[in-house]
Protein backbone atom coordinates (compact mmCIF):
# COMPACT_ATOMS: atom_id res chain seq x y z
CA UNK A 1 0.00 0.00 0.00
CA UNK A 2 1.40 2.95 -1.10
CA UNK A 3 0.74 5.21 1.86
CA UNK A 4 2.01 3.15 4.13
CA UNK A 5 4.94 2.69 2.29
CA UNK A 6 5.46 6.49 2.50
CA UNK A 7 6.10 6.73 5.87
CA UNK A 8 8.51 3.55 6.07
CA UNK A 9 10.76 5.16 3.55
CA UNK A 10 10.54 8.37 5.11
CA UNK A 11 12.49 6.67 8.30
CA UNK A 12 14.22 4.13 6.03
CA UNK A 13 15.72 7.47 4.55
CA UNK A 14 17.43 7.89 7.63
CA UNK A 15 18.27 4.21 8.31
CA UNK A 16 15.64 2.81 10.30
CA UNK A 17 13.92 -0.04 9.79
CA UNK A 18 10.02 -0.07 10.21
CA UNK A 19 8.00 -2.56 12.05
CA UNK A 20 4.71 -2.17 10.86
CA UNK A 21 1.75 -3.60 13.06
CA UNK A 22 -1.90 -3.86 12.91
CA UNK A 23 -5.22 -4.45 14.50
CA UNK A 24 -5.04 -8.09 12.64
CA UNK A 25 -1.30 -8.72 13.82
CA UNK A 26 -0.74 -12.15 15.73
CA UNK A 27 -1.08 -11.50 19.91
CA UNK A 28 2.90 -12.93 19.31
CA UNK A 29 3.90 -10.66 16.70
CA UNK A 30 2.62 -7.50 18.48
CA UNK A 31 3.93 -8.11 21.95
CA UNK A 32 7.38 -8.90 20.17
CA UNK A 33 7.69 -5.55 18.12
CA UNK A 34 6.09 -3.28 21.14
CA UNK A 35 9.24 -4.95 23.18
CA UNK A 36 11.68 -4.21 20.70
CA UNK A 37 10.97 -1.13 19.49
CA UNK A 38 12.96 1.98 19.70
CA UNK A 39 10.54 4.63 18.75
CA UNK A 40 6.99 4.99 17.97
CA UNK A 41 5.24 6.90 14.49
CA UNK A 42 1.72 6.58 14.91
CA UNK A 43 0.38 7.55 11.43
CA UNK A 44 -2.46 8.88 9.62
CA UNK A 45 -5.81 7.27 8.98
CA UNK A 46 -9.69 7.59 9.59
CA UNK A 47 -11.19 8.92 13.14
CA UNK A 48 -10.27 8.18 16.69
CA UNK A 49 -13.78 6.68 18.19
CA UNK A 50 -15.04 10.16 19.80
CA UNK A 51 -16.05 7.98 23.09
CA UNK A 52 -12.44 8.11 24.14
CA UNK A 53 -12.71 11.51 24.59
CA UNK A 54 -16.31 11.83 25.69
CA UNK A 55 -18.16 12.57 22.64
CA UNK A 56 -20.81 11.59 20.90
CA UNK A 57 -20.39 10.04 17.42
CA UNK A 58 -21.23 12.16 14.18
CA UNK A 59 -23.38 10.36 11.25
CA UNK A 60 -20.29 10.34 9.29
CA UNK A 61 -17.89 9.13 11.55
CA UNK A 62 -15.76 6.34 10.47
CA UNK A 63 -14.06 4.74 13.24
CA UNK A 64 -11.90 1.74 13.46
CA UNK A 65 -12.19 1.00 17.67
CA UNK A 66 -9.61 -2.16 17.12
CA UNK A 67 -7.02 0.15 15.74
CA UNK A 68 -7.60 2.85 18.36
CA UNK A 69 -7.36 0.11 21.13
CA UNK A 70 -3.73 -1.09 19.59
CA UNK A 71 -2.09 2.46 19.07
CA UNK A 72 -3.33 3.48 22.86
CA UNK A 73 -1.55 -0.15 23.74
CA UNK A 74 1.58 1.34 21.93
CA UNK A 75 1.37 4.63 22.51
CA UNK A 76 1.64 3.38 26.86
CA UNK A 77 4.22 1.07 26.29
CA UNK A 78 6.18 3.98 24.88
CA UNK A 79 5.60 6.27 27.32
CA UNK A 80 6.32 3.21 29.94
CA UNK A 81 9.47 3.07 28.22
CA UNK A 82 10.01 7.32 27.34
CA UNK A 83 10.19 5.97 23.79
CA UNK A 84 10.28 8.76 21.43
CA UNK A 85 6.90 9.39 19.56
CA UNK A 86 5.69 11.30 16.28
CA UNK A 87 2.39 11.21 15.03
CA UNK A 88 1.18 12.16 11.81
CA UNK A 89 -2.38 14.10 11.07
CA UNK A 90 -4.46 11.42 13.27
CA UNK A 91 -1.36 10.44 14.88
CA UNK A 92 -1.22 14.05 16.41
CA UNK A 93 -4.99 13.44 16.91
CA UNK A 94 -4.07 10.09 18.93
CA UNK A 95 -1.48 11.95 21.17
CA UNK A 96 -3.73 14.47 22.48
CA UNK A 97 -6.84 12.03 23.09
CA UNK A 98 -4.54 9.35 24.60
CA UNK A 99 -3.37 12.14 26.93
CA UNK A 100 -6.38 13.49 28.02
CA UNK A 101 -7.61 15.91 25.72
CA UNK A 102 -10.48 16.53 22.72
CA UNK A 103 -10.83 17.08 19.56
CA UNK A 104 -12.82 19.27 17.43
CA UNK A 105 -15.36 16.55 15.20
CA UNK A 106 -15.47 18.23 12.03
CA UNK A 107 -13.95 21.39 10.04
CA UNK A 108 -15.37 22.79 7.13
CA UNK A 109 -12.97 23.44 4.04
CA UNK A 110 -9.64 22.16 6.00
CA UNK A 111 -9.55 19.12 3.23
CA UNK A 112 -8.90 19.05 0.00
CA UNK A 113 -8.91 16.40 -2.36
CA UNK A 114 -8.02 12.59 -1.06
CA UNK A 115 -4.63 11.69 -1.57
CA UNK A 116 -3.91 10.94 -4.98
CA UNK A 117 -7.01 12.28 -6.23
CA UNK A 118 -5.57 15.54 -6.88
CA UNK A 119 -3.31 18.12 -5.76
CA UNK A 120 -3.35 18.71 -2.13
CA UNK A 121 -4.90 21.34 -0.61
CA UNK A 122 -2.57 24.09 1.45
CA UNK A 123 -2.24 26.47 4.01
CA UNK A 124 0.14 28.25 5.97
CA UNK A 125 1.15 27.32 9.10
CA UNK A 126 3.16 29.28 11.91
CA UNK A 127 5.72 27.85 13.89
CA UNK A 128 5.85 28.65 17.30
CA UNK A 129 9.07 30.06 18.47
CA UNK A 130 11.98 28.28 20.75
CA UNK A 131 10.06 25.12 20.31
CA UNK A 132 11.61 21.70 19.57
CA UNK A 133 9.80 21.94 15.59
CA UNK A 134 11.12 25.30 15.42
CA UNK A 135 14.50 24.23 16.33
CA UNK A 136 13.70 21.18 13.79
CA UNK A 137 12.68 23.05 10.80
CA UNK A 138 14.70 26.52 11.72
CA UNK A 139 18.17 25.49 12.88
CA UNK A 140 19.53 29.12 12.42
CA UNK A 141 16.53 31.04 13.40
CA UNK A 142 14.79 29.44 16.60
CA UNK A 143 12.22 32.42 15.94
CA UNK A 144 10.15 30.13 14.34
CA UNK A 145 8.51 31.60 10.84
CA UNK A 146 5.26 30.17 8.06
CA UNK A 147 5.84 27.35 6.04
CA UNK A 148 3.08 26.12 3.71
CA UNK A 149 2.04 22.86 4.36
CA UNK A 150 -0.86 20.23 2.78
CA UNK A 151 -3.90 19.93 4.32
CA UNK A 152 -6.11 16.51 4.84
CA UNK A 153 -8.04 16.36 7.86
CA UNK A 154 -11.55 17.00 8.84
CA UNK A 155 -11.04 17.19 12.63
CA UNK A 156 -8.98 18.62 14.76
CA UNK A 157 -7.09 20.17 18.00
CA UNK A 158 -8.75 24.00 19.28
CA UNK A 159 -6.93 25.88 22.18
CA UNK A 160 -9.36 24.19 24.28
CA UNK A 161 -8.60 20.66 23.60
CA UNK A 162 -5.17 20.54 24.08
CA UNK A 163 -3.89 18.17 26.87
CA UNK A 164 -2.60 18.32 29.88
CA UNK A 165 1.22 18.27 29.40
CA UNK A 166 1.03 19.36 25.54
CA UNK A 167 2.29 22.62 24.31
CA UNK A 168 1.12 23.76 20.98
CA UNK A 169 4.14 23.94 18.71
CA UNK A 170 2.65 25.23 15.23
CA UNK A 171 -0.98 27.18 14.69
CA UNK A 172 -3.10 27.65 11.74
CA UNK A 173 -6.40 29.69 10.86
CA UNK A 174 -9.85 27.82 9.73
CA UNK A 175 -13.21 28.23 9.30
CA UNK A 176 -13.80 27.35 12.99
CA UNK A 177 -11.11 29.65 14.57
CA UNK A 178 -7.35 28.68 15.15
CA UNK A 179 -6.23 25.25 15.42
CA UNK A 180 -3.33 23.35 17.29
CA UNK A 181 -1.90 21.84 14.11
CA UNK A 182 1.41 20.88 16.20
CA UNK A 183 2.27 19.53 19.36
CA UNK A 184 4.83 18.43 21.68
CA UNK A 185 5.27 17.70 25.66
CA UNK A 186 6.61 20.15 28.27
CA UNK A 187 8.90 17.55 29.78
CA UNK A 188 11.65 17.29 27.21
CA UNK A 189 10.80 14.09 26.16
CA UNK A 190 10.65 13.82 22.53
CA UNK A 191 6.92 13.65 21.45
CA UNK A 192 6.28 15.49 18.47
CA UNK A 193 2.94 15.70 16.28
CA UNK A 194 2.22 17.19 13.45
CA UNK A 195 -1.09 18.13 11.41
CA UNK A 196 0.06 17.94 8.05
CA UNK A 197 1.40 15.02 6.09
CA UNK A 198 5.33 15.29 5.91
CA UNK A 199 5.57 12.08 4.35
CA UNK A 200 3.83 13.20 1.12
CA UNK A 201 6.98 15.18 0.29
CA UNK A 202 5.67 16.37 -3.10
CA UNK A 203 3.46 18.93 -1.28
CA UNK A 204 5.38 19.14 2.22
CA UNK A 205 8.94 22.03 2.57
CA UNK A 206 11.91 19.89 2.57
CA UNK A 207 12.70 21.01 5.72
CA UNK A 208 9.91 18.48 6.91
CA UNK A 209 12.27 15.72 6.09
CA UNK A 210 14.30 16.79 8.98
CA UNK A 211 11.23 15.65 11.49
CA UNK A 212 11.89 12.15 10.55
CA UNK A 213 15.65 12.52 10.77
CA UNK A 214 15.21 13.73 14.66
CA UNK A 215 13.19 11.09 15.01
CA UNK A 216 15.25 8.54 14.19
CA UNK A 217 18.25 10.16 15.87
CA UNK A 218 16.00 10.03 19.40
CA UNK A 219 15.23 6.62 19.05
CA UNK A 220 19.21 5.46 18.65
CA UNK A 221 19.04 5.63 22.60
CA UNK A 222 19.25 8.56 24.81
CA UNK A 223 22.80 10.05 24.14
CA UNK A 224 21.41 10.96 20.53
CA UNK A 225 18.22 12.19 21.40
CA UNK A 226 17.51 15.95 20.56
Amino acid sequence: MRKQQNYTEAVARHGAEAIIIHPASPVAARSEAFASMDGLLLAGGPDIDPGRYGRRSLPSDSVEEDRDALEAEAWAVAAERALPVVGVCRGLQAINVFSGGTLIQHLDGHSGPAWGRGPAATHPLRVEPGTRLARILFPTNVRGGVVEVNTYHHQAVGPTDLAPGLVPNARAASRAGELIEGLETRDGRFVLGIQCHPERTESTPKAFERVFGFFVDAARGPASRR
